[in-house]
């Protein structure tokens, strides 16, 4: 990829001259195909966090909002149109306090627990491993377990195993069937712990290697199923973290977790969702690109332990970290999702595509209610539904799930942005820079035959009019939609639900074998060639 650089010197400047000229040029490399891109990059998460399952997944088969045995109907059939691949539960941190036989049996038998994790609300366990593992059925997508190191016993969680997956005459397969489920669940995905650096345990790596390694010897494969066991890995930069689980657990792990958040910071405000500069959004935007430089250190470091490539890297905690919306409880990470956020999320998977021979998987946090969901629910309990920008991204880019990586070069401007996400917060002069490109694509060659192709522009201010060589793909048509709004800083609610939303997109054209694309400023587009 191109770029012109443009060295900015003073905090967040960025550059109104037109230094790249007219037409943008690039190539879209079909013969040079890669990798296929792993469904479970779209993942999602669910914690017991706020209202992400209560009122969010769940409202409870007595409830006036319209249901299907318990689960939102509308949320339902939302999370249907996005496909979702593998959905995470129950945390997150909430995971590490979760003792699974508290949320099976009858509703009003089963105890009670305070999230020491979020707020201190009262949790009923009405929510558990029955209605987690239908869900999952009902959705057509894997599940994938946490499981509790931090304050959980070996024993424990064997028998959550035992219960899900056994088939045999076994005491834990005898309790579900009691519980009325005779046909045991399917369950791949098994994270051994959660953020075991910090609420899952304060771990160092050396320790929760071993933990890790003694937990996992009593994890028995049952039947016919086969678990994908998880170890829990690194915060952001913690690269001796990984280094760690990777001499120490080795191939005793399948996968091994990263968490990465677009936040400023664990201390103090985090900024509006909604109500932002540009020098914040587009700090916003160098934050969450690099992630890229993020998982290629983790990944050279997995390559020298693990050539063979058979351990996946999985993104399973990334996304946006806003302030609570005013006015919502504290501790359940109600946060608006904007324009903004559509970036984060559009710019975040043209990065997981372009390493999907290592990442396996990634779960935006959270699906919904929660930081940066698909969905937002009323939570004055009238049942109403939002689908937030985010959402849309994710459904445009629902061909890219299994589709074959397609290389593209692109020329763009590039910004330097500073680090400091507030000027008097850090010290914008010693905080360092990070680059922003202005355009960001990703192409593949989907399973029916055509290729699909995403352009992002980031500028707030300037239209791009690009000229692609399409090479080793001979395109009739092209059609495609665009995600945009008047301002970046719009979003959806209750009573404006269509403010951010896709809409049909017609500055395409094909001329032999160049695609010619005028993409506006503050924009996402994706372009389908057949």
């Amino acid at each position: 990829m191109k770029k012109l650089v443009i060295v900015a010197t003073i905090a967040w400047a960025f550059a109104t001259q037109a230094m790249a000229a007219d037409v943008v040029k690039g190539s879209i490399n079909a013969d040079k195909a890669g990798a296929k891109i792993n469904k479970e990059i779209y993942g999602q998460f669910s914690e017991h966090l706020g209202s992400c399952i209560y009122g969010g997944l769940w409202v409870g088969e007595n409830s006036p909002i319209p249901n299907i045995n318990g689960y939102r109907k509308d949320v339902f059939e939302a999370l249907k149109v996005l496909k979702v691949p593998v959905l995470r539960w129950p945390g997150g941190c909430f995971a590490d306090d979760y003792h699974w036989m508290d949320g099976i049996g009858p509703k009003d038998k089963r105890p009670s627990l305070r999230n020491n994790n979020w707020g201190g609300t009262i949790e009923d366990n009405s929510f558990g491993t029955h209605e987690f593992l239908n869900l999952c059925e009902m959705l057509g997508c894997e599940p994938y377990i946490s499981g509790n190191v931090g304050s959980g016993t070996v024993k424990e969680m064997a028998q959550w195993v035992e219960y899900m997956t056994s088939d045999g005459d076994t005491p834990m397969a005898r309790l579900r069937r009691q519980n009325g489920r005779e046909k045991a669940w399917k369950v791949k995905y098994f994270g051994i712990g959660n953020e075991a650096w910090g609420c899952g345990g304060n771990m160092t790596p050396e320790y929760y290697s071993d933990e890790f390694r003694k937990f996992n010897t009593y994890l028995r494969d049952q039947g016919q199923n086969r678990l994908y066991r998880i170890a829990s890995g690194a915060s952001d930069y913690d690269y001796d973290w990984t280094k760690v689980c990777m001499e120490k657990i080795g191939n005793r792990m399948q996968g091994i977790s990263l968490h990465y958040y677009t936040c400023s910071g664990w201390d103090g405000s985090k900024g509006s969702a909604t109500k932002f500069n540009n020098d914040q959004y587009y700090w916003a935007l160098g934050k969450c690109l690099e992630i890229e430089e993020v998982i290629k250190k983790h990944k050279a470091i997995m390559d020298e332990k693990d050539p063979e490539n058979k351990i996946g890297l999985l993104v399973d905690e990334w996304g946006t970290w806003w302030d609570e919306e005013p006015g919502t409880i504290p501790g359940h990470l109600y946060q608006q999702n904007a324009l903004r956020d559509a970036f984060v999320a559009s710019l975040s998977l043209n990065v997981f595509h372009k390493y999907t021979d290592r990442v396996k998987m990634a779960n935006i946090a959270q699906i919904v209610n929660v930081l940066q969901s698909m969905i937002l629910t009323d939570q004055e309990g009238t049942g109403h539904m939002v689908l937030t920008p985010t959402y849309h991204v994710f459904e445009m880019y629902t061909p890219f799930m299994e589709a074959t990586y397609v290389p593209v070069d692109i020329e763009t401007e590039t910004m330097a942005v500073s680090k400091a996400y507030f000027k008097e917060k850090e010290g914008a002069k010693d905080a360092g820079y990070r680059p922003c490109p202005m355009l960001s694509a990703s192409a593949a060659k989907t399973q029916d035959g055509s290729m699909v192709l995403a352009i992002t522009n980031v500028s707030l201010d300037k239209a791009q009019t690009i000229q692609l060589d399409v090479k080793g793909y001979k395109a009739k048509s092209v059609s495609g939609r665009i995600l945009t709004s008047k301002k970046v800083d719009d979003y959806n609610d209750f009573n404006h639900p269509n403010v951010v939303v896709p809409a049909p997109f017609k500055d395409a054209q094909l001329k032999k074998d160049e695609l010619t694309v005028k993409v506006p400023a503050k924009s996402i587009v994706v372009l389908t060639l057949k």
